[in-house]
């Protein structure tokens, strides 16, 4: 399949800040000039927003509400949408994949009728440019019916939630989201009935293998095997080892990332151009993602449910846009 009026897609998934705003920080732009993170972005060259939308949440950031008012601001000012449906009421990922409770103590036929329910009304009042039917679903999900191990049941509910945004956003396009390359093949192998779009792949050093080139063998395999538009649906990496809060950073030191990119201001520059060279020389290679970009310590320097990814967002300690911000526009 030829991918059609090519538009690459430069997205962040900035999921943070309606709640960051609601903490009145004031951030800056690579100017150091005071404006909204939004705003930043958008005039860093990013043409989409990645958001993930969760069922019943806690604090009910990132719940339908906010999601369905940040989605509408994001398409007024000229950008495009990309939703992922967790399919939970906190995170999905290839560890954790809980049901809502409220979804809890269902039939399976029960199930797959909340699933496109719930799916169709996000499509049909979002009507998103880019939907996720699920996060990161190496092992299913909506455990256990949709767990891998069930993969009939997992297809079908799969199919459920295609068929939700096909009957109510035809024009959206329908990714499915793995976590790393290894074992890709095969999952996707799984998935030919499925009629979904397109293939994003997350990848972290830390977690999905040291060797970038191996990332680039592996994109340029599932493109010409599955012979859809592919994506980096996920990616990050550290512009410093140290921290800005008194919560743990998932990245700290050297062992954890690439040895040809520091962690450093110009590493993480570097780092995300060669992701950026990497998918546009991919076959079908249609865009990038960088997660976290906004998930800078905005609850205070002594918090400790503060941002374990302030040394991998777009913005320094300082709240200012960080120089790796410009690979979106180059």
């Amino acid at each position: 399949m030829q991918v059609e009026n090519p538009f690459f897609i430069k997205a962040v998934d900035a999921s943070f800040i309606p709640e960051i705003r609601l903490s009145n920080l004031i951030t800056k732009n690579a100017n150091g000039e005071a404006e909204d993170m939004l705003l930043t972005l958008k005039n860093a060259g990013v043409n989409t927003i990645r958001l993930r939308i969760w069922n019943d949440p806690m604090n009910q950031h990132s719940g339908f509400e906010e999601v369905k008012n940040f989605s509408d601001e994001i398409k007024k000012i000229g950008l495009k949408v990309w939703l992922t449906i967790h399919y939970s009421d906190t995170w999905a990922d290839p560890g954790a994949q809980t049901k809502p409770s409220a979804w809890n103590g269902l039939t399976f036929t029960q199930l797959k009728d909340s699933l496109r329910i719930y799916t169709s009304k996000i499509a049909k009042e979002i009507k998103p440019d880019y939907i996720q039917i699920g996060n990161e679903i190496n092992n299913g999900f909506l455990w256990p019916e949709g767990s891998f191990s069930n993969t009939m049941q997992m297809l079908e509910l799969l199919k459920e939630g295609v068929k939700a945004v096909k009957e109510n956003s035809p024009q959206t396009k329908i990714i499915i989201h793995f976590a790393g390359y290894d074992k890709a093949d095969y999952f996707y192998s799984q998935l030919t009935n499925l009629d979904y779009d397109i293939i994003g792949i997350s990848y972290y050093p830390l977690w999905h293998g040291k060797s970038i080139d191996t990332l680039q063998t592996q994109l340029l395999s599932l493109s010409s095997q599955f012979n859809k538009p592919i994506l980096i649906a996920e990616t990050a990496y550290p512009f410093t080892f140290g921290w800005n809060d008194w919560t743990n950073n998932i990245i700290g030191d050297s062992s954890q990332i690439l040895p040809q990119f520091s962690a450093s201001i110009q590493g993480q520059k570097d780092y995300l151009n060669k992701i950026k060279y990497i998918i546009s020389n991919t076959p079908n290679g249609i865009g990038f993602a960088y997660w976290g970009a906004e998930f800078i310590s905005f609850k205070g320097s002594q918090a400790k449910n503060g941002s374990s990814w302030e040394n991998q967002a777009l913005w320094d300690f300082n709240n200012k846009a960080l120089p790796s911000m410009s690979v979106f526009k180059e």
